[in-house]
């Protein structure tokens, strides 16, 4: 019985002679001009060649069954890898052992292509796949997506291989690959990875890497996965236990906190809300919508996330400097460049900034920007003093904070808010109108108008 660890190997080999069954193996080695008689790629005798029968697998177990196990316990669907050595233990595993299904292995020509369909996934889904890499040279080549979804704070969950003992490395290649840290290149874009040295330790960090990248702010994670330790044969009895995963509950904003909020938009006279990676789910945009009706405020969905239906009366985006200037009190939600909001920057020769709200203006931040930063990358936006700053998850605080709001409206205040309400609907509609004149003005010219 062959191992199962020569089964990809083999049956590359077998396929080969397969479709070339009379020639040798320098014949195979030759170019095809040199091998008149070799069948095409996919000629119809290779597509209808019955295939050769293949050596049957053990039952031997090894690490990376384990570490498939441990990936199917956290609900992993796919995983997206341009395939390389440094796996090919737990890339074995996926396909054989775990019958490629949950997770299903997407075969991808580029490592930043693998981390940004994961990242895409993960915007649409609300949680991870996974995704394997080669190696340091495929961490290089995903380092750039990785970025990307640390910026957008998407729980994106990488796979790198790496062969640690030096006594284990095959000769050449695999030297360059591999690496005393794998994760070094990419740690400041992370936002937590480990190295695993035995399956139990595997299983835990898994489990807690799933969590950490799933609690607000989210953010990619990575966990490296020794070739040796895949590849070392197990027996059922030594498989370790797998730890239940439990997610954390989003932070929600301190009853005080909230309380203040709620008073200060019942009271004021134009509130504007600014949502920028507000909506984690459809939940989200929905306790939006019906905090924005409640108070019939003007919102300013900044596209972090789809937060705001674009054609709600109350939507004013497309205004928001004058909404901006307006506003006697505005609330951040996620916000992630409430400076850059109310501020209006001269980026010319010499730089100047001046403030793009009025005198007296009430500024609330409710986000978890505060719970996790890091120093390196500047992604964090220049600093802004606050009147109040509620270091909580912006979906989760909406609820408490819509009925805090409901509790503090009175007949005079709902009258007002209907007015409101009408002249922002009024002025939604004059925006609109205008952007469709605008984009009639030379729509048929060339080039067309930008509008």
């Amino acid at each position: 019985m062959a191992n199962r660890r020569d089964f990809l190997k083999g049956a590359a080999v077998v396929g080969a002679a397969t479709l070339s069954p009379s020639l040798d193996a320098d014949s195979l080695l030759a170019s095809p001009s040199q091998r008149p008689d070799a069948a095409p790629v996919m000629s119809a005798l290779g597509e209808g060649a019955a295939p050769q029968e293949l050596p049957a697998l053990t039952t031997e177990h090894s690490g990376s069954d384990f570490m498939v196990d441990v990936i199917k316990s956290l609900g992993f669907e796919f995983i997206c890898a341009n395939p390389g050595s440094s796996f090919r233990g737990l890339h074995e595993s996926v396909v054989n052992y775990g019958s490629n299904n949950n997770p299903e292995l997407i075969t991808c020509c580029h490592e930043e292509s693998a981390v940004a369909m994961a990242h895409g996934y993960a915007k649409i889904e609300g949680k991870p796949i996974g995704v394997f890499v080669h190696s340091m040279v495929g961490l290089q080549h995903a380092s750039m997506a990785i970025y990307n979804a640390y910026c957008d704070r998407a729980p994106v969950f990488v796979f790198v291989g790496n062969t640690l003992d030096a006594t284990q490395r095959r000769p050449g290649a695999e030297w360059s690959h591999s690496v005393q840290d794998a994760a070094a290149m990419v740690r400041d874009c992370v936002k937590w990875d480990d190295m695993p040295v035995s399956l139990g330790h595997f299983a835990e960090s898994a489990v807690r890497a799933y969590k950490i990248a799933m609690t607000p702010p989210m953010s990619p994670v990575l966990l490296v996965a020794d070739s040796e330790l895949q590849e070392r044969p197990i027996t059922e009895p030594e498989k370790p236990h797998i730890p239940k995963l439990t997610l954390a509950t989003p932070p929600q904003g301190e009853e005080n906190a909230v309380a203040e909020v709620a008073r200060l938009l019942v009271t004021a006279e134009n509130p504007v809300l600014v949502a920028d990676r507000l909506a984690r789910t459809e939940v989200g945009m929905k306790r939006l919508v019906e905090l924005a009706e409640t108070l019939q405020a003007a919102v300013i969905d900044q596209a972090g996330r789809m937060n705001f239906p674009s054609r709600h009366p109350l939507n004013q985006s497309s205004r928001s400097r004058a909404t901006v200037a307006a506003a006697d009190v505005i609330v951040g939600l996620e916000l992630i460049d409430f400076w850059g909001t109310v501020n209006a920057l001269r980026d010319q020769l010499y730089k100047a900034s001046r403030p793009a709200t009025k005198a007296g203006v009430k500024t609330i931040s409710i986000g978890v920007g505060d719970l996790y930063i890091k120093s390196n990358f500047q992604n964090f936006q220049r600093f802004l003093e606050v009147d109040v700053a509620s270091a909580a998850d912006g979906e989760a605080t909406l609820p408490s904070l819509i009925e805090a709001v409901k509790r503090l409206i009175t007949d005079d205040r709902k009258r007002a808010f209907e007015a409101r309400g009408a002249k922002l609907a009024t002025a939604s509609r004059a925006a609109l109108e205008k952007a469709r004149g605008d984009a009639a003005y030379a729509w048929d010219a060339s080039p067309i108008s930008t509008a």
